[in-house]
């Protein structure tokens, strides 16, 4: 198997000239000791030989590599300064110790040697400034030529980013609560509308309905006036129901009062049967008309009378004439209405719930 070490090298003797004579019976052979060579500590170093040149080359390598990345971050940290440029030492005095420089990752590129690498490319000077470290080719084709920079750029770069991302998140949530909120204005004002529809609708179908039954009230008490008709005609209206006073011996009136001249004729208000028809002390000659559910009309201070009991009437017929007969001051129809009970009851009030309005 071949190695891969060094092949040792020559031993160098100085001869005579160099050292102003040489004896070599008083020359001692020189065996450096671990404590012979052991380095003076904070002055310098003295590296082993075991390494050969590979060793000291690579720690001049490593070295200048960590000088020249540091030394461009620093100066592109500064503001306003130019990077500092570091250039790698002649390497070409230990090249002869050292593996083939292309079987070395990384190493290849930064000897000086005019021979092109298994990839085809030219060698990089070994004087060539390292401060480019880190840059990828989108930052040189921005034009920027420090790595520093070129760090400091993408980091900029990804902070605009992720700030243009959080005004896009910003202004995406503005647009989605300005969208909500009209469309919950919307919502609100398509139901006030409504509800404004629907009471309108309320309104119009109420006031339809009172309509529908006023018509049909007027109606009603048309057909009634047609059936039913006031007493008397060319009257004045003078006591009412309930008007107090000594006249009366209840102390209230009981009835309505049409003032009328003397023979004025009297109808009757609905058809119906002559109950009574005579003399009542008071009331002075009186006839009572009962109608079919039991109501009857009294009519009181006639001059004469034009029917006898059991008699069928129909309305407008003509029962008797106005007088003054009884307990009277003048002459005058006094009407009562009395409940099938016997109960007194407003004329005027029973007359107009019949379609009449004396």
């Amino acid at each position: 198997m071949a190695s891969n070490r060094p092949a040792p090298q020559a031993v160098y003797v100085p001869n005579d000239d160099e050292f102003g004579g040489y004896d070599p019976e008083t020359w001692e052979e020189w065996n450096p000791t671990e404590e012979s060579v052991r380095p003076v500590r904070g002055r310098h170093r003295v590296h082993k030989k075991g390494g050969g040149g590979l060793a000291r080359s690579s720690t001049v390598l490593g070295v200048g590599v960590i000088a020249a990345v540091g030394a461009g971050g620093i100066a592109t940290a500064q503001d306003g300064k130019p990077p500092v440029s570091i250039s790698m030492p002649d390497l070409g005095t230990v090249t002869d110790s050292l593996p083939e420089a292309k079987s070395l990752p990384g190493v290849g590129s930064l000897i000086s040697d005019d021979a092109p690498d298994a990839a085809g490319s030219d060698a990089v000077p070994a004087g060539a400034p390292l401060t480019t470290a880190g840059m990828t080719s989108a930052d040189g084709g921005q034009g920027t030529s420090d790595a520093g920079e070129a760090l400091r750029a993408r980091i900029m770069q990804q902070a605009e980013s992720q700030q243009d991302q959080a005004d896009d998140a910003v202004r995406t949530a503005a647009e989605e609560a300005a969208a909500k909120k009209a469309t919950e204005e919307a919502a609100a004002q398509q139901k006030e509308a409504e509800r404004e529809a629907d009471a309108k609708a309320a309104a119009k179908k109420k006031k339809e309905e009172e309509a529908r039954k006023a018509k049909a009230l007027a109606e009603r008490r048309a057909k009634l006036a047609r059936s039913y008709a006031i007493p008397t005609s060319s009257y004045t209206l003078t006591s009412h129901f309930g008007d107090s006073g000594s006249m009366w011996s209840s102390g209230q009136h009981t009835g309505l009062d049409f003032a009328a001249p003397t023979g004025t004729p009297l109808k009757a208000v609905h058809t119906g049967t002559v109950k009574e028809a005579g003399w009542a002390g008071a009331y002075g000659y009186r006839t009572v008309l009962e109608l079919s559910d039991g109501t009857e009309v009294w009519y009181c201070h006639q001059s004469s009378l034009n029917v006898s009991v059991g008699q069928k009437v129909s309305t407008g017929d003509v029962i008797g004439r106005v007088g003054a007969t009884g307990n009277v001051t003048g002459p005058h129809l006094h009407l009562e209405v009395r409940t099938s009970g016997g109960a007194a009851i407003d004329p005027l009030a029973w007359l107009r719930s019949k379609g009449l309005n004396p």
